[in-house]
């Protein structure tokens, strides 16, 4: 069986991707902080066939994570995707006029170094047996300016950028790097994280691109805004 890390896994995309990949063959890992979440997101996986394991590890923390990597190796072996798509940080975003240095330094340390560190601890194997995927997740800011939310977008930018470099030099090894960019809000228990993990999905089955916008043509001046904002993947 083939298996899929999920870092940065949820209660909205996280569970939906567990669901659409382990409903497919996959095992599933699951890496967050919260492990009474990661339990309850296992247990409502596991009667539906599902093989998935919660793996708790901060992705700020590289002792955590190399301790994670390193249960999952010996629980599953090789691991065939990375999908990387936290929520870094603790603090609102923050429009361009009111960027602080913590703002950015949590984003920054959650989505640049967090992706570095997961990436580090798969790439090796990867690039040994010539085959993978790096799956990057993103809200629509990291290729539309949005002041509204600066503090998330900026930082989301470079994700984006480290995505794409990896899709250069991986794409000729034989490694698939991709990167989706969001335009909509998610909650858990919604439809919407189902469509995303579907568009996922096919995106890794075809790998027919390294990047896309979901929903197709969506821009900041088109998104419908609820009244009551969740999730928001701006």
């Amino acid at each position: 069986m083939k298996t899929i890390a999920i870092a940065g896994a949820g209660e909205g995309l996280g569970f939906s991707l567990a669901r659409k990949f382990g409903a497919n063959g996959f095992q599933v890992a699951l890496i967050a902080r919260n492990k009474t979440k990661l339990d309850a997101m296992a247990e409502k996986l596991r009667p539906e066939g599902i093989e998935v394991s919660p793996f708790p590890a901060d992705l700020t923390r590289s002792n955590q994570l190399n301790d994670a990597f390193t249960a999952i190796r010996q629980k599953y072996g090789f691991i065939d995707v990375l999908e990387f798509s936290p929520l870094p940080g603790n603090l609102p975003p923050l429009s361009t006029l009111e960027l602080t240095e913590e703002s950015l330094g949590q984003q920054f340390n959650g989505l640049i170094l967090g992706a570095v560190r997961c990436v580090k601890h798969v790439l090796p194997d990867m690039l040994e047996r010539g085959e993978g995927a790096l799956l990057f997740t993103t809200p629509l800011s990291s290729i539309y300016p949005f002041p509204p939310t600066a503090s998330v977008g900026i930082i989301a930018s470079a994700l984006r950028a480290y995505a794409r470099n990896l899709h250069i030099e991986l794409k000729p090894k034989g490694i698939y790097s991709g990167h989706l960019s969001l335009g909509l809000f998610m909650k858990p228990g919604e439809e919407t994280p189902s469509l995303v993990a579907n568009k996922w999905y096919e995106m890794y089955l075809s790998k027919g691109t390294d990047e896309e916008i979901y929903p197709a043509g969506v821009t900041p001046a088109t998104i419908v805004w609820p009244q009551h904002q969740g999730h928001s993947s701006i």
